[in-house]
């Protein structure tokens, strides 16, 4: 196994006065999404809303979240106006699209058209993905193909209908597989499924996934649990770890790293898996931000439903871009309050160290 140093987090703690503001005259003449530390954001992950139909225990309570009320959630045009300016002005190249639960937006067919039809400056297309639970997709997956969406990422933890209704509290295990399938017959490829191994729940579980989509023509992804649950309940000891995930999958398959091909900002590390005759059957990745962090090439920007750009996934500050749009801030003061708050992004998020600040909000409050 290849270990690739992406670089190491460093605590998260006040420095001097102005020094995390990323004040506009620190920054290089630069139109992109830049920061102090070397790296520029070229991929956008905008959560259309934080409502969702799962109660995943890990996630939320079983009675949900306070929801955001509607009229602070940006707009269908609000969203399309923040979009076109990231990739005319600020450099973003990639644009996912994440909840809560994205496919509980009326608008997702008309915001994917919209981003789709958009081009760079040097005139590529604008790549548009989604991260679903899979609820509804069935339905909307060939619409969505229709309006230039390009693959998705769906959530399924187990091939158990009963440990899924536990994990979720809902029996809509069915509906997942309906849309995974769906997804691919309307040509959403690669197709990826992202599992999230739970102690004492589905971490007998890793060899039967993979194999199942392998035999499907899924691509899996294993994700290492977060603390990003509202309750706080998250431990360290608890969650189930890459270096476990690994070797559950060694006992059973052939995995080799991936031969002349980087890693990069790819938040998974991926191995091929191989027959005994040197056929590659499929690939499995680990994403391990806990564990194996990979803050020294994060592309990320985040925008969330009530418009606020967060520069990190545990970001603990946010700054706000829909009031600056509703009180009448044009495209330019739009880009310079977000290349302000990108300049002052933190160089890691301090998951595996004592110092490590829990983010205000939870997972489906700030998306994928």
């Amino acid at each position: 196994m290849t270990a690739v140093d992406l670089g190491v987090p460093r605590l998260r703690r006040p420095g001097p006065a102005g020094a995390a503001a990323g004040l506009p005259g620190d920054r290089p003449a630069t139109p992109d999404l830049v920061d102090r530390h070397g790296r520029t954001a070229r991929d956008l992950r905008v959560s259309l809303t934080d409502r969702c139909n799962l109660r995943c225990h890990y996630c939320m309570p079983p009675e949900g979240l306070p929801w955001l009320d509607r009229a602070d959630v940006l707009t269908d045009d609000e969203v399309v106006r923040l979009v076109r300016l990231a990739v005319r002005d600020l450099g973003v190249h990639e644009v996912r699209f994440t909840g809560g639960e994205p496919l509980l937006r009326k608008g997702l067919e008309d915001i994917v058209a919209a981003t789709t039809r958009l081009r760079t400056p040097a005139g590529d297309p604008v790549r548009a993905s989604l991260t679903t639970n899979g609820i509804g997709l069935a339905r909307r997956a060939a619409a969505l193909a229709g309006a230039g969406l390009t693959r998705v990422n769906v959530s399924l933890d187990t091939l158990h209908p009963d440990r899924f209704a536990a994990i979720t509290r809902r029996d809509r295990h069915t509906d997942v597989l309906a849309g995974l399938e769906a997804a691919a017959a309307a040509g959403l490829a690669p197709v990826k499924v992202n599992a999230v191994l739970l102690r004492g729940t589905n971490d007998d579980e890793a060899t039967d996934l993979l194999r199942w989509a392998l035999a499907a023509g899924y691509r899996l992804r294993f994700i290492e649990q977060m603390p990003l649950d509202p309750h706080g309940s998250w431990q360290r000891s608890q969650m189930v770890t890459a270096d476990e995930i690994l070797a559950a999958l060694h006992r059973e398959f052939h995995l080799r790293p991936r031969p002349g091909t980087a890693r990069g900002a790819a938040p998974a590390e991926t191995w091929d898996v191989v027959a005994g005759d040197g056929t590659v059957l499929g690939d499995v990745g680990v994403i391990a931000s806990v564990t194996r962090p990979f803050c020294g090439d994060c592309d990320r920007t985040r925008l969330t439903a009530d418009g606020q750009v967060r520069t990190c996934l545990f970001s603990t500050s946010e700054t706000d871009l829909r009031d600056a749009l509703r009180s009448g801030a044009d495209d330019a003061a739009l880009a310079d309050r977000w290349r302000t708050a990108m300049w002052g992004k933190l160089p890691g998020h301090d998951i595996d160290d004592p110092g490590f600040l829990h983010p205000t909000r939870p997972m489906s409050a700030i998306g994928g």
